[in-house]
């Protein structure tokens, strides 16, 4: 129960925080939701060493723990490829990727230290924090194909619909097509980087195709879970005129 009280808070939280600084503060909007998108990249590398336990009644999945985060990555993708637009969610992509370069940089660069003779965690620090080139590999190529890919989805999709989106301005959070963007780029984004991610990292070592389904059913089912949040959000945004954006986004 815990969990889904910090989930739901967490969530909650980002979405109108983000809303609030987009309309409220439109130039600082792009700095704000891509700060988000480096925050949840950089808990879903340190919470990743983490496995658990996902329990379905009948069924029961094994995932790193960051598949309960990685479904907000997709979302936050969507956010900003919301307001302003394609081009500008590539640039944050490619920041975001900037810094998780460089947060494995500062990690390996601790790990070249020499311990305190009375630190008697560095082993456990090490198990925890050590990280083979392989799964740095997995997560850099997944990252970046599946963001990237989503970007594109998200935007063709959108277009594709934006002459019948205009005729359920005044429906609100039941808008079809709002739906549609949001959950099938997520769908993808997440279902690939699953495949990806684990045939880089694990195959040859361990069985591939279990761990392949566990994340994207995890992945999936969290990704679904949250897809409200991002209607939400395209509710918040309207303006008094029901246009569904600020004022002034910058669009690309």
């Amino acid at each position: 129960m815990l969990f889904w009280i910090l989930w739901i808070a967490s969530l909650t939280i980002v979405t109108w925080v983000s809303v609030r600084i987009v309309k409220k503060y439109p130039q600082y909007g792009f700095a704000a939701l891509t700060g988000f998108y480096i925050v949840y990249l950089a808990a879903v590398q340190i919470i990743a060493t983490r496995l658990i336990t996902f329990n379905l009644g009948p069924y029961i999945f094994y995932a790193p723990a960051s598949v309960i985060i990685y479904p907000f990555v997709a979302q936050v993708i969507d956010m900003i490829n919301e307001v302003y637009g394609q081009k500008m969610t590539h640039v944050a992509i490619a920041i975001a990727f900037a810094t998780q370069v460089i947060l494995v940089i500062l990690f390996l660069m601790a790990d070249t230290l020499t311990p305190a003779p009375f630190y008697t965690l560095d082993p456990a620090w090490q198990e925890i924090f050590g990280m083979s080139f392989r799964i740095i590999l997995a997560s850099w190529v997944s990252f970046l194909v599946c963001s990237n890919i989503d970007a594109v989805v998200f935007a063709k999709i959108k277009q594709r619909y934006l002459k019948k989106e205009t005729d359920f301005r005044h429906h609100g959070m039941l808008n079809p097509y709002v739906w549609l963007r949001s959950s099938a780029s997520d769908a993808l984004d997440l279902t690939l980087d699953s495949v990806i991610f684990v045939t880089i990292a694990y195959l040859g070592i361990m069985p591939v195709l279990p761990l392949i389904l566990g994340q994207i059913v995890s992945k999936n089912i969290i990704g679904f879970i949250d897809n409200p949040w991002f209607v939400w959000y395209k509710h918040l945004l309207k303006d008094k005129n029901g246009t569904g954006t600020p004022s002034d986004p910058v669009q690309g």
